[in-house]
């Protein structure tokens, strides 16, 4: 898995980007996220992930928040 910060994220199109340690940006879906309730992530938020190709290339997925 890889870490990153929550670049920003838009819960009313349920979607944003993650900045990854290596520096790259990775989009992210709310689907990819692994919560109950509500999926949503805050902006500066620190996280871990997977990232797989999805139909726009690479994506994140099983995205948990670290705090």
């Amino acid at each position: 898995m890889k870490t990153g910060t929550v670049k920003w994220f838009d819960n009313k199109k349920g979607y944003g980007f993650i900045a990854g340690e290596d520096g790259k940006d990775i989009f992210v879906h709310y689907i990819a996220i692994l919560t109950e309730g509500f999926k949503t992530l805050e902006e500066g938020q620190p996280v871990q992930y997977d990232v797989v190709e999805g139909k726009r290339g690479l994506q994140a997925s099983n995205v948990t928040a670290l705090k």
